[in-house]
């Protein structure tokens, strides 16, 4: 993929939207972003008409950040298939990894569009998970589950960690509960 100046910039903006939302949740300000930035508002408005819109594009960013370091698993991973899959649904780039995702959540008061949006996202993108799950299936490695009720069990707790404050209250990083989660799915699914 090519870069061009522009979409660097807009990178950068959204980035930074990332950092600065995960600590102040919705109170950040267009000037906070600047500010931070060290460029103007006008800039910014240059690429996102509004916070609304800055607020859509940033889901979809950070949505396709993960998508892609779940896609660099499978590419780079071996051939054992329940390390591939274990590692495919804890995958989160790594700036992430002090990011509270659980800022998402006061996104559905104020902005219920964009909150459907990260649902939506969570539900999407689950091909190469399935296919995974079915391989380890087929291979004994994975004993016969439901996928659905798999995918079901794990949306549904990360869904809960963006709306319970039970992660910051236990001082635990989102990324150290979904390697929980993750280790608790895997170890009820594999073959012993």
């Amino acid at each position: 993929m090519e870069y061009t100046e522009e979409s660097l910039i807009k990178e950068r903006i959204l980035d930074t939207t990332i950092d600065i939302f995960s600590q102040d949740g919705l109170k950040f300000t267009m000037d906070s972003l600047a500010k931070k930035l060290s460029m103007s508002k006008k800039t910014i408005y240059k690429f996102f008409p509004d916070k609304q819109s800055l607020l859509h594009e940033m889901v979809d960013y950070s949505f396709n950040q993960i998508k892609m370091a779940k896609r660099n698993v499978v590419c780079s991973s071996g051939d054992d298939i329940v390390e591939v899959l274990t590692k495919v649904l804890q995958a989160m780039p790594e700036r992430y990894e002090n990011v509270n995702l659980g800022q998402l959540y006061v996104l559905k008061d104020k902005y219920p569009q964009i909150y459907h949006h990260v649902e939506q996202r969570l539900e999407s993108d689950w091909e190469n998970t399935i296919l995974l799950m079915n391989k380890g299936m087929e291979e004994g490695k994975i004993r016969e589950v439901s996928i659905p009720i798999f995918k079901t069990m794990m949306l549904a707790t990360l869904e809960q960690f963006f709306k319970e404050d039970v992660l910051v209250l236990n001082q635990i990083t989102y990324q150290d509960a979904l390697r929980e989660v993750v280790e608790i799915l895997i170890n009820g699914i594999i073959v012993k």
